[in-house]
């Protein structure tokens, strides 16, 4: 089966294209409603940022049985997309992960489900469109959606060099507002993206002010459930210290956002080209740390008594790997680039874990 997401062209190519799905959506399991921060929903199997670049996008995931459908993080201004390559599989990583150890690029081409379960990298840079655009689309796919279904819009601020956090903090919340007022059902803060080269890509490292973040959001989105999307925090006290100072602000958190690396091609050049030696990989190879961490995490809310759902992504290719999540106390599971190549996944996890 055919990518719905072609690797082979450019983010506008897709965006103006895609998706390219050319097999039959087939009948989707019929599942009892459960609730996700407050929404009813058929599943607690949802699509992360990142996959879902518009309003068609989201319809196609909708129908394929995916039921909390994240819309590509919007901007606060128009962003172009870094250029190709934007996509490619990992033969490894040397030391492994989650060491941030350089790891070596296979760029030959993969087709079908098998390519799923594979270790890959993706670097785009969050690009966006001008936010009156995005935000009348994602009125769109909010129509698209189906009963037991919620659309999460995706935001990040966009500072400039040397802007005060203050600024960054105001737009946040900004965004969220707007969001919540172009239909979304849940707003989600980009706090993490190891794909850019510039400041909203480590924000969830400061404590402090993504708990800033978390309340100003709040503020703006008032009754809307609020997510934040954080990296990979291994250490215990760090984790907890950020999980401390959003309690209360943010309803819930999202991790793993992929984990950095440095992407290089077998004879050691950057994958990316210059200025892009780093990307997040995805995949199965960091679904054993993303799992430790929302293990860590859901164990200190419940030690800290802090209100707040969390919600595991990170290399989910099978109804397994999703339980891997469950298990270890996600109240959701998120799936990133899995279904790009898989589009039915969806479907054969409620066929086996209907009280999902």
């Amino acid at each position: 089966m055919l990518a719905t997401y072609r690797t082979d062209r450019s983010y506008d190519w897709n965006y103006r294209h895609g998706p390219t799905f050319a097999g039959r959506v087939p009948a989707v399991p019929a599942t009892p409603e459960k609730a996700f921060l407050g929404l009813p929903v058929r599943s607690r199997i949802g699509i992360a940022a990142g996959l879902l670049l518009n309003s068609r996008w989201v319809a196609l995931y909708a129908r394929l049985g995916f039921d909390i459908l994240t819309y590509k993080t919007v901007r606060a201004a128009a962003r172009r997309s870094h250029p190709m390559p934007n996509w490619v599989f990992l033969a490894g990583a040397r030391g492994g992960f989650p060491r941030g150890a350089a790891a070596s690029a296979r760029t030959a081409p993969r087709r079908g489900a098998a390519a799923a379960a594979l270790a890959r990298t993706v670097s785009l840079g969050l690009p966006s469109t001008a936010p009156a655009v995005r935000l009348r689309d994602g009125a769109r796919a909010r129509r698209a959606l189906g009963s037991g279904q919620v659309l999460n819009v995706s935001v990040v601020a966009s500072p400039a060099p040397g802007a005060p956090a203050a600024r960054m903090v105001d737009e946040f919340a900004r965004l969220a507002g707007l969001a919540c007022e172009a239909g979304a059902q849940i707003v989600e803060a980009n706090l993490s993206c190891p794909n850019v080269c510039s400041a909203e890509g480590d924000i969830y490292h400061d404590a402090a002010l993504s708990g800033r973040i978390a309340r100003a959001m709040k503020r703006a989105a008032g009754a809307t459930p609020v997510l934040l999307k954080v990296g990979y925090l291994p250490a215990r006290r760090r984790l907890g210290r950020l999980l401390e100072a959003v309690a209360g602000g943010a309803d819930g958190v999202v991790m793993v956002n992929g984990i950095p690396a440095r992407i290089e091609r077998p004879d050691g050049a950057a994958a990316f080209g210059r200025g892009r030696a780093s990307a997040g990989v995805l995949g199965r190879m960091v679904h054993a740390p993303s799992v430790a961490q929302v293990r860590s995490a859901a164990a200190l809310v419940r030690e800290l008594g802090l209100p707040l759902a969390v919600i595991g992504v990170g290399g989910v290719a099978t109804p397994g790997d999703a339980g891997d999540f469950f298990a270890a106390g996600a109240q959701a599971v998120m799936l990133g680039s899995a279904p790009m190549y898989d589009p039915l996944l969806a479907v054969r996890i409620k066929r086996a874990h209907p009280e999902w």
